[in-house]
């Protein structure tokens, strides 16, 4: 039987010519470059691109009249945006608000959620967790007055997370679980499902970070019974830079007060009767504080509709076929210098791949010469995401045609091995 060659042009496009997914990519402003950056920021498409200016529109036509007339009305617009997030998630639609940004959402659940008392009053958290995670953390454990003891965090090992070590630390004095659904290093994605089951056995609070999750791989929230989550929509969901976020309460907390509170977690009905006292949502609308800042809630409006026509289910299998290919494509052609850290196990493996080398900085460089864009992260990794709904199996194969050239022929040392401002 002859073996199938991966490397070949040929191999990739019958791939591409069998994605049940590739009429999106066209959807997409994909420039002149191979962009397998969508895990930090994910691309324009023309669908957000026409919803922000259905939102101009509105603002220029009907004034202030835009927050409760036109075809997007601002008032209700976060919770339209839920409606269209929750199946993202698995949860109900009164489960979920697109608001805040991700840090602000952290401190509106911690203020909400983390109740310490006696001698439950620990968070337990990982060292692999993205940094304004843990700032977070520190920062509402300082606020009640407790030292930095009171944050557990269990270590990873080269960017991944042993489960039975994290549910071996779930103890009597543990408050609050806060883990990420992925890794955002290593791609790791953790048994949401388990290990909620098991803070929820031993007494304990649990949240999520989805990140790196929400838009990549498939949620069962309401089901698995976490009780809160936190995430951005501007990596796989292509909200665009600095789009506001979005947060889940399980609505067997709905009724109580939120930790901050603000104009908008009033009940919409009698939010304008300007009553000093609070009557809160009884959904995730309570846990809103600010005015909804529209103009960068417009691009999900567009973005959110197609991954409802997609599908996350699809989009995860083409996500775990675009990350699997690349890691045979690895395996079968680089030389020693180059590890892959994420999992080999599919369902293990996030929305991108982890690699490690000790010049990792300078082949960012150098394949971003090339016209590729990745990522790196301190101190020696490179992110490589390729996104379900616009990139091809073809792009997947030059570049890592591309990196196997630039790590044999060492044509890194031409380049820096420092990273630039933003990484």
């Amino acid at each position: 039987m002859n073996k199938v060659n991966l490397h070949t042009k040929a191999y990739a496009k019958k791939l591409d010519d069998n994605d049940e997914l590739r009429k999106y990519r066209r959807e997409f402003y994909m420039g002149e470059t191979i962009y397998l950056d969508g895990n930090s920021l994910g691309l324009l498409s023309e669908r957000a691109e026409k919803s922000v200016q259905e939102i101009m529109n509105m603002w220029k036509q009907l004034g202030i009249e835009g927050w409760t007339n036109g075809s997007h009305p601002w008032y209700y617009l976060s919770e339209k945006l839920a409606q269209t997030s929750a199946p993202l998630l698995g949860a109900k639609e009164r489960e979920v608000i697109v608001t805040g940004s991700t840090t602000v959402n952290i401190h509106q659940m911690l203020a909400t959620f983390y109740q310490p008392a006696g001698k439950r009053y620990k968070i337990l958290a990982d060292d692999a967790a993205f940094p304004t995670d843990i700032y977070a953390l520190k920062s509402q454990l300082d606020l009640r007055g407790l030292g930095e003891e009171a944050l557990v965090q269990v270590p990873d090992r080269d960017g991944i997370l042993d489960e039975e070590e994290i549910i071996d630390r779930m103890n009597d004095d543990t408050a609050l679980l806060f883990l990420p659904g992925v890794l955002y290093r290593s791609g790791q994605v953790l048994d949401m499902e388990r290990l909620t089951k098991e803070a929820h056995a031993r007494g304990i609070m649990v949240g999520l970070d989805l990140c790196h999750s929400v838009g990549s791989v498939p949620h069962e929230l309401h089901e698995w019974g976490v009780d809160f989550a936190v995430w951005c929509n501007y990596k796989h969901l292509n909200g665009g830079p600095g789009a506001v976020a979005g947060l889940y309460v399980h609505e067997k907390h709905f009724g109580g007060s939120p930790g901050l509170a603000g104009w908008f977690s009033s009940k919409k009905a009698v939010q304008f009767d300007m009553k000093h006292t609070l009557e809160p949502e009884e959904s995730a609308g309570a846990y809103e504080i600010g005015t909804p800042h529209v103009l960068s809630m417009a691009p999900l409006i567009g973005s959110l509709e197609m991954f409802g026509e997609a599908g996350i289910g699809r989009i995860r299998k083409k996500s775990l076929q675009l990350t699997g290919y690349m890691i045979d494509l690895i395996d079968s052609g680089i030389g020693s210098g180059l590890k892959v850290v994420s999992p080999r196990n599919p369902a293990a493996r996030g929305g991108h791949v982890l690699l490690k080398h000790e010049y990792a900085a300078g082949i960012c460089n150098a394949l971003k010469a090339e016209g590729i864009v990745p990522d790196f992260r301190a101190p020696s990794y490179i992110r490589i995401a390729p996104v379900a709904l616009y990139n091809t199996y073809e792009e997947v194969r030059l570049a890592v045609e591309t990196l196997k050239r630039i790590i044999d022929n060492e044509e890194y040392l031409q380049f820096s091995n420092e990273r630039g401002t933003i990484a």
